[in-house]
């Protein structure tokens, strides 16, 4: 990990796995790392290396809020790494596992968890990240995925949405260039 002194680096869906690692990198590295999260009580791993922000991405004013104190705390932002995701609450249903159900039974709140808690929260985290980054004409967006675009993983509500993510990937890359 290259040194990271005096970046500003935000992650969204940090309270566990692949996010809390990352955020656990970044601060080592020397970055400022703010975290997002539901609950408080799921980001106390962070004390002490970085800052716990309650911010449920399903809500454009608890992002847009959590990017003000960012901005108006660091006067930048160096680092996004959009890891939050949804669409996996709920997967046991009268005792059965659902996630892999074919899409004609998967419930719909899956699919809509998947957009809104995950494609449309990297979207409009990204949005504000690159009205930050591009003040500075710097700055660094990741979007987490998987391949699941290009094989099948999981189920359809999944692949399409990270299929998605992919692409949004992609195109905001071709817009920051």
């Amino acid at each position: 990990m290259p040194n990271l002194n005096n970046q500003v680096a935000l992650v969204t869906g940090a309270s566990r796995g692949v996010g809390k690692g990352i955020a656990l990198e970044l601060a080592g590295a020397g970055s400022t790392v703010y975290i997002t999260g539901r609950t408080a009580e799921d980001m106390k791993y962070i004390a002490g290396k970085g800052i716990a922000l309650e911010c449920d991405h399903r809500d454009d004013q608890q992002v847009e809020a959590a990017f003000r104190r960012i901005i108006d705390e660091q006067g930048h932002l160096d680092i996004l790494v959009n890891n939050v995701w949804g669409g996996y609450e709920d997967m046991v249903e009268d005792g059965e596992f659902t996630w892999p159900w074919p899409f004609w039974r998967q419930p719909l709140r899956r699919w809509d968890a998947m957009f809104q808690a995950g494609v449309r929260a990297h979207y409009v985290a990204s949005r504000l990240a690159a009205q930050a980054m591009l003040m500075r004409q710097r700055g660094l967006i990741v979007n987490i995925s998987f391949w699941a675009a290009q094989k099948r993983i999981g189920n359809v509500s999944y692949g399409v949405a990270k299929a998605a993510t992919d692409k949004m990937t992609a195109d905001v890359a071709y817009e920051l260039r």
